[in-house]
């Protein structure tokens, strides 16, 4: 699997999220156009030290024209793609954004839900294109989606491919720890891992 086939989750039924926090996605698309080394700085998190190759790539809330582009690194990067219309109920959420320099290159979706009675920030989608690889694109996505999720849940979860492992080391990388395996996860048969961080104050 190539390495920039990042992760996510499989769709699911819809889950209940909490609203209030959509309100702030005018305010967060203000502060996501601000150097990315602030960003880092908010959310004190251990980054690649691989940096974008491109000094004009920027991190920004998705938009329905990012739609068709990012379906299409969709298609490339997984083999059980989402359809189109998953990403639909995502616009409009700060924790979905898209990361360009001119093209969109890659994109994360975080959200948060609930679970076990508890509400938790949840990385859903995560993909970069494959000829952009090995160029920390991932880490600035997911550092950036991290930050959203920070004023709002004190733990994120994510799953992964068990087999993975260009997946499984950046999310090591940022902090997530292995919890649980969820066996026949994905449609194909594979199993999937579950995997947590406690995100700072």
């Amino acid at each position: 699997m190539p390495v920039a086939v990042l992760g996510r989750a499989e769709p699911r039924a819809p889950e209940r999220h909490a609203e209030s926090w959509v309100d702030e996605v005018a305010a967060y698309g203000r502060r996501v156009r601000q150097a990315t080394a602030l960003c880092l700085g908010c959310v004190r998190v251990s980054v690649t030290t691989v940096s974008p190759s491109s000094s004009g790539l920027q991190i920004r809330p998705a938009e329905r024209a990012d739609l068709a582009a990012v379906h299409r690194i969709e298609q490339t990067v997984f083999p059980q793609p989402w359809p189109a219309g998953a990403f639909e109920r995502f616009l409009g959420k700060p924790g979905f954004l898209v990361a360009e320099d001119g093209l969109v290159v890659g994109y994360i979706v975080a959200d948060i839900v609930e679970s076990h009675g508890r509400t938790v920030g949840h990385i859903k989608d995560l993909a970069v294109r494959t000829d952009r690889r090995r160029e920390g694109i991932g880490s600035t996505l997911l550092v950036h989606a991290l930050e959203v999720l920070s004023g709002h849940v004190g733990t994120v979860k994510l799953e992964v491919r068990e087999g993975n492992e260009g997946a499984i080391g950046l999310y090591r990388r940022h902090g997530f720890s292995y919890r649980r395996r969820l066996p026949g996860y994905y449609a194909d048969g594979e199993d999937g891992l579950v995997f947590t961080r406690t995100l700072q104050p």
